[in-house]
């Protein structure tokens, strides 16, 4: 007897190059797709299972929201990545993206990359309470993405508008540039982060100040990207670190990485949430930073950029070969 259809989805992971946090408030950010992928085998199923295990109520809020928003029924899925989890480099966002493209091909929905970065999207804000579309937009799209660029800076590719805020999602060139994430071990979920963030603005000038001055250096970023200028673009990254760690998201461990790695960098920060998870490091130097965030306890690897987003893949790693329908 065959087996139910299936398909076998990946999007790839990100990291925030600069404007973490401030972005969820409508300020610009720079994320690039990395070439990490999270994997999903899909099939439609009488209850929602992950990894053949029943998905009980709250559990896989992500899922949960995808299916709700494609009005689909209950799948089961088996999903393996290579994207440490709670580490800043976008495994849920990237989980959103390819649940939601594994959903619209089974149940017949509409499929194009605008409606999927949407379903992504209202995932990480379902799951978290806050969330901004840089992470799900960069995992649906890959390449570069840019938040609220100036005029000229990326080609428009959609808007998205939610709690008060507004974004202008546009693609930027993917810089030839090499990067090596240190990811301190420490599992980091976004959603209490986030939540930690509003509270402080909304109830201190000096965090709101801090979250706008984050938004000004960024545009200073973009413009280094445009330049291709590495060395101003790591000035700029190194500082946007600081602004974080004075917002209360970095730790001990990160800034540990991050001045580990910064005599063989550019420049260096945390990217994601913070609060653990990962850092990154621009460098002509990958070696040497790996051998310093290595020991420095951190697990070190060099990224590069990633040019596809979210796809249908015929197989998965450790999964061995599916046949699609």
């Amino acid at each position: 007897m065959n087996e139910d259809p299936c398909i076998v989805t990946s999007a790839p992971g990100k990291m925030i190059v600069l404007g973490e946090h401030s972005v969820v408030y409508g300020k610009p950010a720079i994320a690039l797709a990395i070439d990490r992928r999270f994997y999903c085998k899909v099939r439609k199923s009488q209850d929602l299972t992950v990894n053949g295990y029943r998905a009980t109520a709250g559990m896989h809020p992500h899922i949960r929201s995808v299916l709700h928003d494609n009005k689909a029924g209950n799948i089961s899925v088996e999903a393996t990545t290579d994207i440490p989890t709670s580490s800043g480099l976008g495994s849920s966002a990237a989980l959103s993206a390819s649940i939601s493209l594994a959903v619209k091909k089974l149940f017949g929905r509409p499929v194009d990359e605008r409606s999927i970065a949407e379903d992504a999207f209202n995932a990480e804000w379902f799951a978290q309470g806050r969330a901004s579309p840089i992470d799900t937009s960069t995992c649906t799209h890959g390449k570069g993405i840019a938040l609220n660029s100036p005029e000229g800076v990326g080609r428009h590719l959609w808007d998205v508008s939610k709690g008060g805020n507004k974004w202008a999602v546009k693609e930027i060139e993917s810089p030839d540039m090499t990067f090596v994430v240190g990811y301190t071990g420490i599992h980091a979920p976004t959603g209490p982060i986030v939540e930690k963030v509003r509270k402080f603005k909304e109830h201190n000038r000096f965090a709101a100040d801090i979250v706008d001055e984050i938004g000004l250096i960024t545009l200073l970023g973009m413009n280094a990207i445009r330049r291709g200028d590495k060395e101003d673009l790591g000035n700029i990254m190194t500082d946007n670190h600081k602004l974080l760690s004075i917002l209360g998201v970095s730790c001990k461990e990160l800034n540990k990485l991050v001045n580990a790695s910064l005599p063989h960098s550019y420049g260096a920060k945390l990217t994601g949430s913070g609060g653990g998870g990962s850092m990154i490091a621009l460098t002509d130097k990958p070696d040497a930073v790996c051998e310093a965030i290595r020991l420095h306890g951190g697990v070190p690897m060099v990224v590069h950029t990633e040019p596809e987003g979210v796809r249908v893949e015929r197989s998965a790693p450790g999964s061995g070969e599916f046949a699609l329908e």
